[in-house]
């Protein structure tokens, strides 16, 4: 890697926080520009999936625009698109700056395994959820991180490490997939109430946290007997680990200033951890090491280790952006005269997304073109609430599913094993029992709301 593409990520991503700081659109795209050129710089170094996602979603969009399909506008929303979500995986990736500096995150599954073994699936399935509330994809860096470094120090290798990682990392993976069920941090609610203002995340939650609870009940009928076996070989803790309560205090810091920057600008949550999370990081580098050098090199290259899945994000939102410009907004408005046609709507919505991820199109860019599809339907008297349940039930479920997707691909790379492995052999069967409950969740709802 040549010294201009392992500074070009991380300028990127700081041009790209500025834009988001001052609302400045074409700040953004140019920001996305930047991104696009250093994937592309990046060229054989990328998985062969990020570089063909990547090429496909260049390709599509180049041919749309030449044939008068998009506009110049629509071209710069989709770079400006690309930017922020490369910028959200890659700022709140420094959480793993933190993680070599305090034994209490390094040893945070020791914390999490204490206890009796009958409860460790739903408190790392909750506590994950939690986490990932409020710094997404910093949440699967950090545990990830710390438990392959967990394993490695402690020699746990053959069946016993697969045990683990099939626990431990299962359970969490699980766990980040419900924050769409039940955060309004999450992307997914976030393209939800945009497209559809007259919906909102208070609504719903409840129907999210039901069928959370749900998937929380099935995993933990599902994976007990393997956390049973994991708690055997744990390390009990007769004291908290030094550092604790400066971890604690530093955690404090960085929700304060999220909360400052919600209070007094107009930022969303999601963007005031992008803010937030590598300011409090840096600034904390910068007070232990004094050497500004040191932690320049040390973020730029946690940064670049990102790439491939800050491509994902970037071409997936390049590629919604294009096909959702082409598709006819009335193209479904002929179903929503009866409850059986709603329901139809609600239950293609909801499978369509881990189907689609399954084969390599990640959520976000199915969930994008939906949404574009509801506004239509909601001005010919759709309800909007049991297919934005549906979307948001079908979104989490291709968290877990789609071997492609950046929570699957960062459990796969520190675990080091095989992202198939991990979604279809451990998450499918989950996936295949979760689906008719859920559908059947679904015919439920719209019973209750259907006058």
């Amino acid at each position: 890697m040549t010294a201009a593409e392992r500074w070009l990520l991380p300028i990127a991503v700081t041009l790209e926080l500025v834009a988001m700081c001052i609302a400045s659109p074409p700040l953004g795209a140019l920001a996305g520009v930047l991104f696009l050129v250093s994937f592309l710089l990046a060229g054989g170094r990328l998985q062969g999936y990020s570089r063909v996602l990547l090429l496909v979603a260049l390709a599509v969009t180049a041919w749309l625009y030449a044939g008068g399909h998009l506009t110049v506008s629509q071209l710069l929303k989709a770079s400006s698109d690309a930017a922020f979500y490369a910028a959200f995986l890659g700022s709140l990736g420094m959480m793993q700056c933190l993680v070599r500096r305090f034994e209490v995150l390094r040893r945070i599954h020791d914390v999490l395994l204490g206890g009796r073994p009958v409860w460790l699936y739903p408190k790392y399935a909750l506590v994950s959820c939690g986490i990932a509330s409020v710094l997404s994809f910093g949440m699967m860096n950090l545990l990830c991180g710390t438990l392959s470094e967990t394993l490695r120090e402690r020699g746990i290798t053959g069946a016993s490490r697969l045990r683990w990682l099939r626990s431990v990392l299962i359970s969490a993976l699980r766990g980040f997939a419900l924050v769409p069920l039940v955060a309004p941090t999450s992307v997914a609610v976030a393209i939800l109430t945009r497209e559809v203002p007259v919906l909102s995340w208070s609504m719903l939650l409840p129907f999210g946290a039901a069928a959370a609870v749900a998937l929380i009940l099935l995993g933990w009928l599902l994976e007990q007997r393997r956390f049973r076996q994991v708690s055997t070989e744990r390390v009990a803790l007769e004291q908290w680990p030094v550092g604790t309560l400066r971890l604690v205090v530093l955690v404090l810091v960085v929700f304060s200033v999220m909360a400052a920057l919600v209070a007094v600008t107009e930022l969303k949550v999601s963007a005031a951890a992008m803010l937030a999370v590598p300011a409090v990081t840096l600034l904390y580098m910068l007070w232990q090491d004094r050497s500004p050098v040191a932690i320049a090199r040390e973020a730029s290259a946690q940064i670049s280790a990102l790439s491939n899945e800050m491509t994902i994000f970037a071409a997936s939102a390049v590629l919604g952006v294009a096909l959702s410009a082409v598709i006819p907004a009335d193209a479904l408005s002929g179903l929503v005269a009866s409850g059986g046609g709603v329901f139809l709507l609600a239950a293609a919505g909801l499978l369509m997304l881990p189907l689609l991820s399954a084969i390599g199109i990640i959520p976000i860019t199915v969930l994008s073109i939906q949404a574009g599809l509801l506004p239509q339907l909601v001005a010919e008297g759709m309800d909007p609430l049991p297919i934005s349940v549906a979307l948001v039930i079908g979104f989490s479920l291709a968290m877990m599913l789609s071997p492609f997707g950046p929570s699957v691909m960062l459990l796969s790379r520190f675990g080091q094993i095989s992202r198939w492995k991990v979604a279809f052999r451990w998450n499918g069967v989950f996936v295949l029992i979760a689906v008719p409950l859920l559908l059947a969740f679904l015919a439920l709802i719209l019973a209750l709301i259907t006058p």
